[in-house]
């Protein structure tokens, strides 16, 4: 069977199965796999934030490193990801991020032995950097697989598998994690028994680790076996520098910027979910009773994308996309100005807002990229690297403000210019469709 370019930088097609891969449904369900796989790993981090919190007596600032440390990767390792994909192609690349996350996994071996903050956030860069190869490969394989009409709803509905592992895993993650969170204070410790009772307190993240470092090697055997699945065609003409002249592009770059807001949006709420329901204006409980409510959160873009990949079928994308952020925001305030458990439940409500945002943003910058597409998807995983720097700065600002309430203010800013970014897409639209009318 010959070789078809289609539209993106890397043309796939299924090897024995006819068309463009319209036809390989397993290949579909091995990439829904590979998104279940990222985005539960990467939710752990809102688990892992308050028990190093507890281990080394951070404030907010210096906790939100977790995340600086983790999205980082994302910054220093997108385009060269896409520069591998366009060397090797999307499977074999996707074992090496594979094997980079089981790295990443392994290295919290040495962290729990020494005991420091600073081997914790080596780890979580490393593991960063192995999401970022197999993200930047998921993003536009998916988009490929399948019919250009309907990769709006595609996307949406990869990403529900996303949000299913951010779902599943900060339940288990709380349990063996927070749930050990001890009666023993490290603020009372000194020395020696400091060091001792952080070796012992952090094993339990290396016994978590290690089963995921398993289970990683394990599917990246899987992935490797079938490497030659897709018969690719390699376009390695694109540079880094092509690649982010795409950012002059208003809807493109403004796309790229929403997708740095979005991220650090959503991972500044996520990361302090524990920290806010344990206030006693909130639900004043402990950090082992509300982690596990960690899962609403990312639970709400679950069931939201899966509803999400049927209305983005019916209605238009950038007006979708509208009406969730601007639902996002009117939850921050509501949850900001009252107490008590709705203000708990607004504020964990505001994943199902978050949940056709990350694909439809994606799609709506992706459009018309044609041979550029795996460019495009590196410079926007890029883009993610709002993960490292908005939780950062809304930490700042809590410590700051001295409340989580105000330090919501930020992740508001960002879905206000998300709604702009919405009303934008959709008035190039109407253009677009008004010009094909007349032509």
């Amino acid at each position: 069977m010959m070789d078809v370019e289609i539209g993106g930088t890397v043309g796939v097609q299924a090897a024995g199965d006819p068309a463009l891969g319209y036809d390989a449904p397993d290949l579909r369900w091995f990439v829904f796999a590979l998104f279940f796989i990222f985005g539960g790993v990467t939710s752990l981090n809102d688990i892992i934030i308050p028990k190093l919190r507890e281990l080394f007596t951070l404030d907010h600032a210096s906790a939100m490193l977790v995340q600086s440390a983790f999205f980082l990767a994302y910054a220093l390792f997108s385009l060269p990801a896409a520069a591998i994909v366009q060397r090797l192609g999307y499977l074999r690349t996707a074992t090496i991020g594979l094997v980079t996350m089981t790295a990443g996994c392994l290295l919290f071996i040495p962290a729990s032995t020494s005991a420091t903050f600073g081997m914790f956030l080596l780890a979580l860069f490393v593991l960063g950097a192995g999401i970022t190869i197999v993200q930047v490969v998921a993003n536009p394989l998916i988009s490929l697989l399948g019919k250009p009409a309907t990769a709006h709803s595609r996307l949406t509905f990869a990403q529900a598998f996303n949000s299913l592992g951010t779902t599943i895993f900060p339940r288990v993650g709380s349990a063996l994690i927070l749930g050990s969170l001890a009666v023993v204070s490290a603020s009372q410790l000194h020395r020696a028994a400091l060091d001792a009772y952080r070796s012992a307190s952090s094993r339990v993240i290396v016994h978590t680790y290690l089963g995921l470092a398993v289970a990683l090697l394990v599917i990246a055997a899987v992935v490797w076996s079938r490497r030659d699945r897709l018969r690719e065609v390699q376009d390695q003409s694109a540079t880094v520098r092509q690649a982010l002249r795409l950012l002059g592009q208003p809807r493109f770059g403004l796309g790229a910027l929403c997708i740095f807001l979005y991220v650090g949006a959503e991972v500044s709420i996520g990361s302090l979910i524990v920290a806010y329901l344990v206030q006693p204006g909130v639900w004043n409980t402990s950090d082992a009773v509300a982690g596990p409510h960690v899962a609403y959160y990312w639970g709400g873009a679950l069931v939201g994308r899966f509803l999400g990949a049927g209305v983005l079928r019916l209605v238009a994308p950038a007006r979708v996309l509208t009406l969730a952020a601007v639902g996002a925001i009117l939850l921050l305030l509501l949850s900001a100005n009252i107490t008590g458990a709705v203000a708990g439940w607004a504020l964990l409500s505001i994943g199902l807002m978050n949940s056709i945002m990350f694909p439809t943003i994606f799609g709506l910058a992706s459009e018309g990229l044609g041979s550029r597409a795996a460019e495009g998807s590196g410079v926007i995983a890029t883009a993610i690297v709002g993960g490292a720097i908005v939780p950062l700065l809304t930490g700042a600002l809590a410590d700051l403000s001295g409340s989580l309430q105000f330090a919501l203010l930020l992740p508001a800013l960002c879905y206000a210019a998300i709604v702009g970014y919405g009303l934008y897409a959709g008035a190039q639209g109407r253009r677009s469709v008004g010009h094909s009318l007349t032509s």
